[in-house]
């Protein structure tokens, strides 16, 4: 039996699910699969199950959601954890990012567990995704099959996010020789940073992308100093690099290093740009009902996903992360309707 969207979504709200907090919801999630005659597996707070008529040598088709949320900010007006409908609209922490994407799935593996398709169909309510965990779905990869397709869902009103920046985050540092300020023989990692900090605003990376545009990299921290009249032995800050899928993490690293003075180091390489190649059959379905398609600006689980990927769902991501956050009721039922279309229309080749 397909449970109703709108009362499991409000469930899930009521259950806070903090990324690593995720145990109580992915219980939810678990019971209500099992309740509608849905075997699962449970890895860490990550739950899947596979379609009825698997078959190790069919393709594999992923539906991905997560079940974490990001801190209530203070702004709330509402308990953030209390679902209440009000004119239409769900409200509640996670009810739009990504709670109504992942309801619409689970009705969706839900309705289609039955029917035998011509590739294996696999959902995916992941833990972790605010903090691209490796408790989340890193952790649910290595116990599946090869990847045909992975269909992420996250608020994007229903329009085809056909690739995604990747994200790398730098940590640099200036050396200097410390000091009074009034004294000759210093040398100030201030001034070291504020010439990188000067070549960092005007840089630009050749390759752009049709779809994701440009990769830019930002400076948005710097600490530096402890009292007026001391010269400091370092200066420290952090980039924020949006990386097109012209280049890969490491690639941009290494650019930035050979033009900048500061020494780098990469907190990770693993975040990395993603999509779908324009040749792929699911292409076609995406065509055929007429999807408005573009490249996101915005991170999500394709990020560490290294199969063909699309981002879509209900929602609107303007209202992830903000007071009051809702999603109207409408949205969830046309994501159900949507994410059925997009599954029973795809035909591997």
């Amino acid at each position: 039996m397909i449970p109703d969207p709108i009362k499991l979504l409000s469930e899930l709200i009521q259950t806070p699910s903090l990324s690593r907090e995720e145990e109580a919801t992915a219980f939810i999630l678990k019971s209500t699969l099992e309740n509608a005659g849905c075997p699962c597996e449970r890895y860490g707070n990550n739950i899947i199950s596979r379609s009825k008529n698997w078959k190790d040598e069919k393709p594999t088709v992923v539906l991905c959601s997560h079940h974490d949320t990001v801190a209530p900010n203070k702004g709330y007006t509402r308990d953030p954890f209390v679902a209440t409908v009000e004119d239409g609209k769900l409200y509640g922490l996670g009810s739009n990012d990504a709670g109504g994407c992942l309801v619409s799935l689970v009705c969706t593996f839900i309705k289609l567990y039955d029917i035998d398709l011509p590739f294996n169909l696999l959902l995916a309510a992941v833990a972790e995704e605010e903090i691209s965990g490796s408790g989340g779905v890193s952790m649910v990869l290595p116990h599946l099959p090869e990847l045909d397709l992975v269909i992420v869902g996250e608020p994007t009103l229903l329009q085809m996010a056909i690739a995604e920046k990747g994200l790398l985050v730098i940590d640099g540092e200036a050396r200097g020789i410390p000091g009074h300020a009034a004294h000759e023989g210093t040398e100030n990692p201030i001034y070291t940073v504020a010439q990188d900090a000067r070549i960092i605003e005007q840089f630009e990376f050749e390759k752009k992308s049709p779809l994701l545009g440009e990769t830019r990299v930002s400076l948005t921290m710097i600490q530096a100093g402890t009292q007026h009249n001391q010269v400091p032995a370092a200066c420290k800050f952090v980039l924020d690099a949006r990386v097109n899928e012209c280049y890969t993490n490491q690639e941009v690293f290494e650019l930035l290093q050979q033009s900048l003075q500061s020494q780098l180091t990469a907190r990770s390489f693993r975040l990395n740009s993603s999509g779908i190649p324009a040749d792929h059959p699911f292409m076609d379905v995406v065509s055929a009902l007429g999807l408005k398609t573009f490249g996101s600006s915005t991170l999500s689980d394709q990020a560490v996903i290294p199969y063909p990927s699309v981002k879509i769902g209900p929602g609107d991501s303007t209202r992830s992360h903000t007071a009051d956050e809702f999603i109207y009721i409408e949205e969830i039922h046309a994501g159900i309707d949507l994410y059925t279309k997009l599954i029973t229309q795809y035909q591997p080749r």
